[in-house]
């Protein structure tokens, strides 16, 4: 048990890695990959709903420099596009343009026969209880996070 934490952990480095090795995101870069994805689904589940940059970085955890240095380069490529608010000037509303991202869309495609093929290794039951435990497991790291804001996390806490 006691070194739990420590295995743990490696689990956790070793899924990251892996999905994050250049094989499987190699189109693009991981942080614009990640934001083409919420823009993506965000236009097709709720096309009336507008993000900002800090929508994404609240989605992203990215810091906002970070955010703007990576939405400058995804504007420059094209990705997206961005326009002021006529509302409120201070708002910048993100745009994913789809028929500029070939490389997002041919990079999704992939990542998607990835997980089909997890899919068909594990099975529906096995899958469905994975993506509940990775919901419960990110669910459960970010609520000891915004707790540890207000105070440090003792070791028996963790």
């Amino acid at each position: 048990m006691a070194d739990l934490n420590e295995r743990l952990l490696d689990a956790w480095l070793a899924l990251s890695t892996t999905i994050i090795n250049d094989k499987v995101v190699s189109e693009m870069p991981y942080n614009e990959s990640l934001i083409c994805n919420i823009l993506y689904k965000n236009q097709l589940l709720s096309p009336d709903k507008k993000l900002t940059a800090t929508d994404l970085c609240s989605e992203t955890k990215m810091l906002k420099s970070q955010m703007n240095r990576t939405l400058n380069s995804m504007e420059a490529q094209g990705l997206i596009s961005r326009e002021r608010s006529a509302s409120d000037k201070r708002q910048v509303f993100v745009t994913f343009r789809p028929e500029h991202a070939t490389a997002y869309q041919k990079q999704h495609e992939n990542i998607l026969r990835l997980a089909d093929a997890v899919i068909e290794k594990l099975g529906t039951q096995k899958t469905e209880e994975t993506i509940a435990l990775f919901h419960t497991i990110s669910g459960t790291v970010g609520e000891i996070i915004a707790h540890s804001t207000s105070r440090p996390v003792s070791r028996s806490e963790a």
